[in-house]
């Protein structure tokens, strides 16, 4: 299982650093990574995460980094996972996302943006947006997401406030 969280929007300090620790042992325990879809404001705040593997993508939100790119692709479990964040209006979001991989095989698209949770197949590719667990904005509650690695990759959203 890997958890995946998104939007963060956290800007530092104790209080931000135990919120995402107390994140991981309620929603990601057991774990073998945990992917962070941007708009985190404060990038060193993934070490809450370690000693798990964090994979990130700089948000809109965010300032540059040196361990956060723009977009990436990895690999978990035999699985192609492209990560991104997202930019402009919600609407037309997920085609303006599914371009920027529009060469490249994936199994999975995580992207976040919307702040609205969204785990859907669109033929072989599953979309997942986990949301946001501090800013739902039009979502009904906060959110972060899971992603469960077997013989098939399958996603869950999980209500987290």
């Amino acid at each position: 299982m890997v958890g995946v969280v998104s939007d963060t929007h956290l800007r530092g300090g104790p209080e931000c650093y135990t919120y995402l620790e107390q994140l991981g042992r309620n929603f990601f325990a057991g774990a073998q990574a945990v992917i962070h879809a941007g708009d985190m404001i404060n990038a060193d705040l993934l070490d809450a995460f370690r000693p798990l593997p964090v994979y990130g993508v700089r948000g809109n939100m965010d300032a540059a980094h040196p361990d956060l790119p723009y977009k990436r692709i990895i690999e978990l479990a035999g699985f192609r996972i492209g990560l991104i964040h997202g930019w402009g209006s919600p609407q037309g979001l997920e085609e303006r996302l599914l371009s920027e991989f529009a060469d490249t095989q994936l199994d999975c698209l995580v992207y976040g943006h919307s702040h609205y949770p969204l785990n859907e197949w669109r033929g072989n590719l599953l979309l997942f947006n986990p949301g946001s667990p501090t800013d739902s904005r039009e979502a009904p509650f906060p959110t972060v997401g899971r992603l469960y690695l077997g013989e098939t990759i399958r996603g869950e959203i999980l209500r987290c406030g």
